[in-house]
């Protein structure tokens, strides 16, 4: 299994569920959503799973003044992740901050030489694709939860972006008709735990067995040639410079 966006720190046992996931074979990507956060997450780090340095669109605003540690941080990892822009309208009041530091972030990365991007973009998918088009140095976006218009999917994949899904997005009836136009050789399962919701219970890493049994539904496919798919996503994902390159706006 693969749980590429996890908020692993933020379990109320977050030992015990790296260890779940060691035991059972599971690759995570564990964000982060400040940088301060980041020397206690990577102590959860196992052979598996691997942290991202992130700063959170909610938290912009005040967190803004952690930017100089995390452009400290950002030689030690490949990964960074969550962040982005959140257009709701309880943090439509701090754009100005979320643009930001979304940008320093972009610029960061595109001066690192590129990295792998977990990016939020609820309610903002057309401004998040217009920076990463900006900034086509930054690395390979990886746009996790994607709700926008189908117009900014079009957007979204022309130029270059990838995808995470997980068991909430492929109950909703938009989720699974986004997912039919996204290219599967582009798209990896995330839990979003412990704020994305299963049932009664926050979502964990092993929940994302539900994600690759919606997509094989979705794509016809048996669970075996699904999470065949998955896995090679993964390992592509892994090979390749985080130099790749997103097409610069024209």
């Amino acid at each position: 299994m693969i749980d590429f966006h996890c908020h692993l720190d933020l379990f109320p046992d977050p030992v015990s569920v790296a260890d779940r996931c060691e035991k059972e074979q599971i690759y995570v990507l564990s964000v982060t959503t400040t940088p301060s956060a980041w020397s206690g997450t990577k102590k959860l780090e196992r052979a598996r799973i691997r942290t991202a340095l992130g700063l959170h669109p909610q938290l912009a605003h005040q967190r803004k003044t952690e930017l100089s540690l995390f452009d400290r941080l950002l030689p030690e990892t490949r990964y960074v992740g969550e962040i982005g822009l959140d257009g709701a309208p309880e943090f439509k009041e701090h754009w100005d901050d979320q643009l930001r530091v979304f940008r320093h972030i972009l610029e960061a990365c595109s001066d690192a030489g590129g990295r792998i991007m977990s990016i939020h973009s609820r309610r903002a998918s057309r401004a998040v694709l217009d920076e990463i088009q900006t900034h086509p140095d930054a690395g390979t976006p990886i746009l996790h939860w994607f709700s926008g218009s189908f117009r900014e999917l079009d957007q979204a994949i022309e130029c270059g972006c990838w995808f995470s899904v997980g068991p909430p997005m492929l109950r909703s009836k938009k989720g699974r008709t986004l997912i039919e136009k996204m290219p599967r050789d582009r798209i990896l399962t995330e839990s979003d735990g412990p704020f994305a919701q299963i049932g009664d219970h926050p979502a964990m890493p092993w929940d994302t067995e539900l994600a690759i049994q919606g997509l094989a539904d979705l794509w016809g496919l048996e669970i075996t040639n699904t999470k065949g798919i998955i896995l090679k996503n993964l390992e592509r994902l892994s090979k390749t410079s985080p130099l790749t390159k997103i097409p610069a706006k024209s």
